[in-house]
């Protein structure tokens, strides 16, 4: 899935690691990911949190997508950041899933992230 990812990809997204429930992903900040305050968008916060819930929701094979999601940003991150973001199931239930994602900046918590996802029918084109 991740490997035909465009917008993902565009934005110098790398999946660091994918598998049973789980997911790393990568992301430097960038001069066009910066905002008025001189601080990273929330929106490429997020996409990068979605990216890495989305590798992990896929990682048990049916196409699954995002059926919610929600953000709390705790610190902000500057141009040259580099953000890693891990995903973990917490639990899955008929097509449903919630999981987790935690994105850091080194040591600092820059926002954690809660994904629902719902296994469909069809495959996404």
């Amino acid at each position: 899935m991740f490997a035909v990812d465009a917008a993902s990809r565009a934005l110098g997204i790398e999946l660091l690691e994918a598998g049973d429930g789980r997911a790393a992903a990568s992301m430097r900040v960038t001069e066009t990911m910066v905002n008025g305050h001189d601080i990273a968008h929330g929106g490429y916060v997020f996409l990068l949190a979605d990216t890495t819930f989305a590798c992990a929701c896929n990682s048990h094979g049916p196409v699954t997508v995002a059926a919610g999601a929600e953000i709390s940003f705790v610190a902000s991150a500057r141009l040259g950041d580099v953000l890693v973001a891990t995903a973990e199931e917490r639990t899955r239930f008929g097509r449903n899933g919630i999981y987790d994602v935690t994105v850091r900046r080194g040591d600092t918590v820059v926002a954690e992230f809660r994904g629902r996802s719902r296994v469909i029918d069809k495959e996404v084109r």
